[in-house]
């Protein structure tokens, strides 16, 4: 085996970043773990509400078994816990444990009384509170709603992606809700998902999503200049050839790729327009960059 040595100019630095980082997923764990016990305690619990993935079966065991949802919570996420040591690390696996045994000592002795009684604002603001939770957590590189974690397992020994097999699984747990506790309930409890999930993946991508954009043109070296210097913005040129009809006359060409924020498709839209409205341009998001000429996103 070929071992691989870095070397690292400044030690101290290196340490330093660690440091940061480490302190960073704390306090992005802590927030998490205070956030989701306040979705609980303070809406769900009070109501018989509950959410989608490990959480969501939890909630639905603890009103169908004497069980205390405080056992539940580590529970049902042990397995998830097990599967992101085999899938993604250990320190992700120590990490998850204790921000879950965190969130079940939260749920079990702090007490806090109903907010409100409406049965909308408890589906949507609890679905908040327990997704922002979730959504820290997973900033902090923690889980304490294991779903994903499986779904990875189950999209690499099958033909179903991570969402499909979430989506699946959700609605497969409000079928059984709606069988065992009402209609009514599991049909709230659905808003209460949804809310959570879009909390999620705020907090996750931001309002300002990351979109890759790649612009095929022959005056690729004037929108190079365009987006460099007067939109502030890194690009990349790659060499490519045309392949067909009167692009393949002129072979030599350069291929632009750059990483804006979803905000900025107009922007840079109509620079190209201005230069070429006959340019090839293709868009598809991207789910996280680090460096670069790049707009930072919040909680970067």
């Amino acid at each position: 085996m070929v071992k691989r040595i870095i070397t690292i100019p400044d030690t101290a630095w290196a340490q330093r970043v660690t440091v940061w980082r480490q302190v960073k997923d704390v306090i992005f764990i802590g927030i998490g773990v205070v956030m989701a016990s306040i979705g609980l305690k303070g809406f769900l619990l009070p109501n018989g509400f509950f959410d989608g993935g490990a959480m969501g079966v939890s909630l639905l065991l603890e009103m169908l078994t004497p069980l205390n949802l405080s056992v539940l919570i580590i529970l049902v996420n042990l397995p998830f816990i097990y599967l992101g040591y085999r899938q993604v690390s250990l320190w992700f696996a120590i990490k998850s444990t204790l921000a879950i045994f965190a969130l079940a000592l939260l749920v079990h002795y702090i007490e806090i009384p109903a907010i409100t009684a409406d049965k909308l604002l408890i589906a949507v603001f609890g679905g908040f509170f327990l997704g922002s939770g979730i959504g820290f957590a997973i900033r902090g590189g923690a889980v304490i709603d294991g779903t994903e974690v499986l779904a990875i397992q189950v999209s690499r020994k099958s033909s179903l992606t991570v969402g499909d097999f979430i989506t699946v699984f959700n609605v497969l747990l409000f079928i059984v809700a709606a069988i065992f506790v009402n209609l009514e309930t599991a049909m709230y409890s659905m808003l209460t998902y949804f809310s959570a999930s879009k909390m999620v993946d705020f907090l996750i991508n931001g309002v300002e999503e990351y979109i890759g954009v790649m612009i095929i043109s022959n005056y690729s070296d004037e929108i190079k200049t365009k987006i460099t210097y007067d939109l502030g913005r890194g690009v990349t040129a790659f060499k490519a050839d045309g392949g067909f009809g009167e692009k393949a006359k002129n072979p030599d060409r350069n291929v632009l790729f750059c990483v804006i924020t979803r905000l900025e498709i107009t922007k840079i839209q109509t620079e190209i327009d201005k230069i070429d409205p006959k340019a090839f341009v293709i868009q598809y998001p991207i789910k996280d960059t680090k460096g670069g000429m790049i707009k930072k996103r919040p909680l970067h």
